[in-house]
């Protein structure tokens, strides 16, 4: 008779059979709710650390716009004073060498009034007297001997404030290529994108590199370098201004109001060129901020009109979940969140509107601006030349040699000075 046989081992109870299956299935959903909140963070911390580079990289671009703009205005500002000081250097060598050439026109006038005096020295008898025209003579020598002396300092003068003038326009030069070497490399860094070819990795780029200066020394440097030479600029005006005067008062002869009217006509027409300088500035300006508010507009609307989009999407959405049969057409969280969407892309494309009228008023306002500088600008051009023509007018004016006052060109800032043979007597 067979007999059966029993496997060797441990019994489990049923119990514990169906205990270990509900720990397997338990454990399993366990591990699929991990998973799914470990996926749902990582999907959270993607969008936020996407969001925060993008945002970062954007930021920093913003800074070095802003940063080109102010460098670049400090290089248009510093140009423009090199133009002046340039043409201010000019403009004070000329008259220098007025001064000279009139210092080198008395020495014929001393020689004349000393062989005069030379001659009445050969006199005999009687008429070896003090008489008026020997009181003259010797005066006239005294008068040019002073003249002379005057003259010379002037020319000293110049001599000096061309100095000065020369060393401001070295600052200006050495901080004005600075500033288009450090626009190259923030332009050079604007171009970087993560598909640029030379980026890389670089050993400590946080660091502060020796010799370092803070914003506001940076600043102060430039306006310090400015202010400097647009004082010895002015300086220098005042002592052209001298300069012509001491010409003016070696002469015999003066005419005051002459002088005076002219001297208000020059200042009224730098006064002019100021403010069409201030004026053209401001265009200048207008214009590049038309085209920005035109740029940002068009932006507005490619935003107005993605958003447009999406809300159709979400509406398309809205309408087919409505189709659900029977019970399935439920207010699941799907649907709120579509209803939320639509909310809140018909309040983005409100608000974007808004602001797309707000910005059209006020390119509107700009270009009702830039139409009342440019005419302004004309009004004042036109001004300008009527001075012009008032100085060529006076140019008819025929006078002695003793009253000669040069002539001031108010665009080029030279002065038409009197030749050699204009200051002989």
């Amino acid at each position: 008779m067979a007999s059966l046989s029993v496997k060797p081992g441990q019994r489990f109870t049923l119990p514990d059979w169906q205990n270990n299956s509900l720990l397997i299935s338990a454990d399993a959903e366990q591990q699929r709710f991990n998973s799914h909140h470990i996926r749902q963070e990582g999907r959270a911390l993607r969008n936020e650390t996407d969001n925060q580079a993008k945002w970062d990289e954007q930021s920093s671009r913003t800074h070095l716009k802003d940063r080109i703009t102010n460098v670049d205005k400090w290089r248009e500002a510093l140009a423009k004073c090199l133009t002046d000081i340039d043409l201010e250097i000019d403009a004070l060598t000329k008259v220098k060498e007025a001064a000279e050439n009139a210092l080198q026109a008395k020495n014929l006038c001393l020689d004349v009034a000393i062989e005069c005096l030379t001659f009445r020295e050969s006199r005999r008898d009687i008429d070896v007297v003090r008489d008026p025209v020997e009181e003259e003579l010797l005066k006239e020598v005294k008068v040019i001997e002073k003249t002379k002396k005057e003259l010379q300092q002037r020319v000293d003068d110049a001599f000096r404030q061309l100095c000065l003038l020369k060393e401001a326009r070295q600052q200006l030069s050495l901080d004005h290529r600075h500033k288009v070497e450090a626009l190259e490399l923030d332009r050079q860094c604007m171009s970087f994108n993560p598909t640029s070819g030379n980026i890389s990795f670089k050993v400590n780029p946080t660091r502060i590199p020796d010799g370092t200066t803070a914003l506001h020394e940076w600043e102060q440097n430039s306006r310090r370098n400015k202010e400097r030479a647009e004082a010895e600029m002015r300086a220098s005006v005042d002592l052209r201004g001298a300069i012509t005067l001491t010409i003016a008062q070696t002469n015999n002869e003066l005419d005051a109001q002459r002088i005076a009217t002219e001297f208000a006509l020059r200042k009224r027409m730098r006064d002019m060129e100021a403010a069409l300088s201030e004026l053209r500035w401001q265009e200048k300006n207008t214009l590049e901020e038309i085209a920005e508010m035109e740029e940002e507009i068009r932006q507005l609307e490619e935003d107005i009109r993605k958003r447009t989009l999406d809300l159709k999407v979400a509406h398309t959405r809205l309408e087919t979940r409505t189709y659900r049969p029977h019970t399935e057409l439920c207010r699941d969280q799907a649907q709120y969140g579509l209803t939320d969407e639509v909310q809140q892309l018909e309040g983005i494309i409100r608000a974007l509107q808004q602001k797309r009228t707000q910005s059209q008023d006020a390119l509107d306002a700009l270009y009702r601006q830039l139409h009342r500088i440019q005419t302004d600008i004309g009004y004042k051009t036109n001004s300008l030349q009527l001075d012009n023509k008032c100085m060529d007018t006076r140019r008819k004016l025929v006078v002695p040699v003793e009253k000669f006052d040069p002539e001031v060109d108010a665009v080029n800032r030279t002065r038409n000075l009197p030749r050699n043979s204009q200051l002989e007597l």
